[in-house]
């Protein structure tokens, strides 16, 4: 049969366009679908309790088939990655010895190239690598999940525990032939005392046909330099996944909050799947880009959640809010030069002032208002409130000095104020913190700064600088309902980081500058 070239090129058109398609979705070029799942475990009502390897395996298996069903609904979605959440497949609280018969064996050297549902006889206690290695294959996805693993070390080894075993909590990635292709030991345990920390951080990756590289780690190394933070500089990474059990601390650590600020402060796309236990102030999940988020924040109701969405694959290597020259530029401690608000009319000077509460301004006409201090997240805040329709402020702590340009169309009955924070954090963790915060308080009165807050009504015009001594900023814009919105500028100005929005989305909550200075942790 002949072909005219126009049928041909038909031919060629559908051909493309069913390439495309995946379970109805049509991908846009450059373009790729992922997904995570926020799981609500089935948990062990004793986790202290020593059982055997049979009991174990049964209480996983009910969080694997969950799993399966997850992946199975994900890829008829068209995703073409999935992530899981820490703690998800075996729960958490259990001792040393009690977690043993949970736990995996796996290889973490990578020279061994493996198949767990191909090749399910080459080791043993591999069954629930074997069942993540399966729902890959047969779904034709690649995987992420995260389990308890077990490696015997020798004696000789002055690391090797007294019961000569090595027990990590650890992260998998299966390619979507079943291969598994990246295993990733996390490094900073939040309390977990029946795992080790390794010897040295794992800087692990994992190749896609598309999307190219993802990074990898796990829940509370999100805070610290090693390995997040030298993982995505090192490998210029530009994609994340991210399993996490993160009890949301407001104002400043909810889940998504922060999230969403390490997607925005690194230029990267972060896939974070959170466990789900309300009860327990865990929740918290999503797909985040730089400019966008997917979120599922439910502290009311039960049960897991699948989030699939199409992001586009981040290739460029412009420069990053984390990266501007212009911080090294000038030293303005002393000098007053003016910076235009992109939010306000008024023009913005960059200068740190001597003033005390009761002290007149400096246009001598009014009273500035009063210093505080309240406890937030454990840390002891200065504050000063946010009074009236409009105005401008300063507080500072040790060398830090925050600033803030306000405006609101209609005052409403709340108390927001303006905190600042600069040293060493020390209760669950210890960390060097650099943080300039607008936040509601609790109430009315000062001592309610800097408690838990939901709710909001207040739409707010703003911009927030400080004179960070850290160049790693993470820009938190949190909004009524445990809802993301994105600052219309931010970065740095001389000296100087700062944050805008003209009009907040809904109701402020927070708007901070969350600065980690890695080198006095």
């Amino acid at each position: 049969m002949a072909y005219t070239m126009m049928d041909l090129c038909w031919k060629l058109f559908v051909c493309i366009f069913c390439y495309q398609v995946v379970s109805g979705r049509v991908k846009r070029h450059g373009h790729y679908v992922a997904a995570v799942y926020e799981h609500e475990s089935i948990l062990s009502p004793n986790p202290a309790a020593l059982v055997d390897r049979r009991s174990a395996l049964e209480l996983m298996g009910r969080n694997l088939d969950i799993y399966e069903q997850q992946v199975v609904d994900a890829a008829r979605q068209g995703a073409q990655i999935i992530v899981f959440p820490e703690d998800g497949i075996h729960g958490f609280n259990f001792t040393r010895s009690s977690i043993y018969p949970y736990l995996d064996f796996v290889l973490h050297s990578q020279s061994v190239k493996w198949n767990p549902c191909r090749e399910p006889y080459l080791f043993n206690d591999t069954e629930v690598l074997q069942r993540l290695s399966c729902m890959a294959l047969k779904n034709k996805i690649f995987l992420v999940a995260n389990l308890g693993t077990k490696e015997p070390c020798d004696h000789a080894d002055p690391r090797c525990p007294s019961d000569g075993r090595y027990q990590f909590n650890t992260n998998v990635a299966f390619s979507d032939d079943g291969m598994l292709v990246a295993t990733y030991r996390k490094h900073n345990l939040y309390f977990e005392y029946a795992f080790d920390t390794p010897p040295e951080p794992d800087y692990k990756f994992f190749d896609t046909p598309f999307a190219g590289k993802f990074g990898m780690f796990t829940c509370f190394d999100i805070l610290f330099f090693e390995p997040a933070v030298n993982l995505i500089r090192q490998y210029n990474l530009k994609q994340v996944v991210y399993p996490t059990a993160w009890m949301n601390q407001l104002p400043l650590l909810s889940a998504v909050e922060f999230q969403q600020a390490f997607a925005t402060a690194f230029n990267v796309n972060v896939l974070a799947a959170n466990i789900h236990h309300p009860t327990l102030g865990m929740t918290g999940s999503g797909i985040y880009t730089p400019v966008k988020s997917f979120i599922y924040h439910n502290m009311e109701s039960y049960g897991g959640k699948l989030i699939v969405a199409e992001i586009p694959v981040i290739t460029t290597d412009y420069e990053t809010n984390l990266e501007s020259n212009e911080r090294f530029g000038e030293n303005l401690h002393h000098s007053c030069k003016p910076f235009t608000s992109v939010s306000l009319d008024d023009q913005v000077c960059f200068k740190e002032r001597e003033d005390t509460p009761g002290r007149a301004s400096e246009e001598g006409n009014e009273l500035l208002p009063p210093i505080f201090y309240a406890e937030m997240m454990y840390d002891n805040f200065t504050f000063v409130p946010v009074w009236g329709q409009k105005g401008k402020l300063h507080v500072c702590a040790n060398t830090l000095c925050c600033y803030l340009t306000y405006r609101r169309d209609v005052l409403t009955d709340e108390l927001y104020a303006l905190g600042v924070f600069d040293g060493l954090h020390t209760v669950h963790g210890t960390y060097y913190v650099q943080a300039c915060a607008l936040v509601k308080c609790g109430g009315l009165s000062f001592n309610t700064c800097g408690q838990e807050v939901t709710d909001a009504t207040a739409l707010i015009d703003f911009q927030l600088w400080g004179n960070m001594s850290t160049p790693y900023i993470f820009p938190l814009l949190l909004t009524s309902g445990i809802t993301l919105d994105f600052a219309d500028h931010m970065g740095w100005k001389n000296n100087y980081y700062f944050i805008s929005k003209n009009r907040t989305s809904s109701g402020l909550l927070t708007a901070a500058l969350y600065g980690r200075w890695y080198e006095k942790d």
